[in-house]
């Protein structure tokens, strides 16, 4: 799977930089955006937006949201590189809800180096990754695949449910993470995840669907696809997350012991909630509300985690959706040897170690 990854990130970077060049001049602007009413200021425009939006994209990311969108093209049979300006649309989305996630979870790190807004401040970061939500209407909007008026309108509107149910998500995590106590269970977490996390997948599957005119049943089964490996990712992250903290961090390009540190109610986190001793659970619970941690305190919360057998738990979970995701694909008329590739990626998300 690494292969694919390898062989197509350079090409949607590419595309990006077609969409978002790294410097932008007067004639990109008034292609894209319209002519000036008065007078652009280039500079101002490339240092807020240009600079910290390619900062985040150069420091790496698999671009793997863009790959199966590709790979779904593909699979219903029709010319992935007729329709790479649309891959791109979920990885401009993905990387911007991370710009400002990481500005909401006040993270210090991100993909090895500090979080943007600690090196751009946070008001360029916010003005970057908001305008990121908003620069793949502008792909749609200049139709590049020559999609019908239907099929735009689609888009547009899928995309608008789809973003709208993310910042749902987002808004439970960040309430958890900032509340006293683990008072969610199971099932409030996974629609968090489905939310915050799934939109994403289902805009890869749903736009892949529309772009190539899919009936209504394959968009959807193929977004259910997309949402459980979502889920399942998500999982996975929260795991590497406790798994690179015990192995200081490596390469997973975050702070260590960085979600405790944040307070993230976890699957992990609810599991021991509901297994552990209560004395446990109450430790666990001032650890996660404590402004600051030490790394003993971190590695303490950890041990809860491991004496819950909670870290195997969540795994299973993510095993499962996986698994449950490649079930999505049977009976779809897709190409072979791409349905293979695509129930692959399930279990990349789960078994990746970075």
């Amino acid at each position: 799977m690494r292969d694919v990854l390898e062989e197509w990130r350079p090409v949607i970077d590419e595309e990006i930089a077609r969409i978002l060049p790294q410097k932008i001049d007067e004639a990109y602007l008034t292609d894209y955006f319209g002519s000036a009413t008065y007078s652009y200021d280039v500079d101002a425009i490339r240092v807020a937006l240009a600079d910290p939006i390619w900062d985040l994209l150069d420091r790496g990311g698999k671009r793997w949201r863009a790959i199966v969108f590709l790979l779904l093209v593909d699979a219903f049979g029709e010319d992935p590189e007729e329709y790479l300006p649309y891959a791109c649309i979920p990885e401009i989305l993905h990387n911007g809800t991370i710009i400002v996630d990481d500005v909401e979870d006040g993270a210090e790190k991100r993909r090895g180096e500090r979080a943007l807004h600690l090196v751009h401040g946070t008001d360029i970061a916010l003005n970057a990754g908001n305008a990121m939500y908003f620069l793949p209407l502008k792909i749609i909007t200049r139709n590049p695949g020559g999609l019908s008026t239907r099929q735009q309108l689609d888009a547009f509107e899928m995309l608008t449910h789809e973003l709208n149910r993310t910042h749902l998500g987002q808004g439970m995590d960040i309430r958890w993470h900032n509340q006293r106590g683990i008072a969610i269970d199971e099932r409030e977490y996974f629609e968090m995840c489905a939310c915050k996390t799934g939109c994403l997948g289902r805009i890869v599957a749903r736009l892949a669907a529309i772009v190539t005119d899919q009936p209504d049943a394959v968009e959807r089964k193929v977004a259910e696809y997309a949402e459980l490996m979502s889920v399942a990712f998500q999982i996975g992250d929260d795991i590497l997350d406790i798994e690179h903290t015990l192995d200081r961090a490596g390469d997973f390009g975050k702070a260590f012991g960085n979600d405790i540190r944040e307070g993230k109610k976890t699957l992990m986190i609810i599991h021991a909630a509901d297994s552990a001793p209560d004395d446990d659970v109450a430790r666990l619970e001032a650890i996660l509300n404590a402004d600051e941690n030490t790394e003993e305190e971190i590695l303490e919360a950890i041990d809860i985690l491991q004496s819950t057998d909670s870290i195997e738990y969540a795994r299973e979970w993510a095993a499962d959706l996986a698994a449950e995701a490649r079930g999505c694909l049977d009976g779809l008329d897709l190409d072979p040897e791409r349905a293979d590739q695509l129930k692959t990626f399930t279990r990349f998300v789960v078994d990746r170690q970075s």
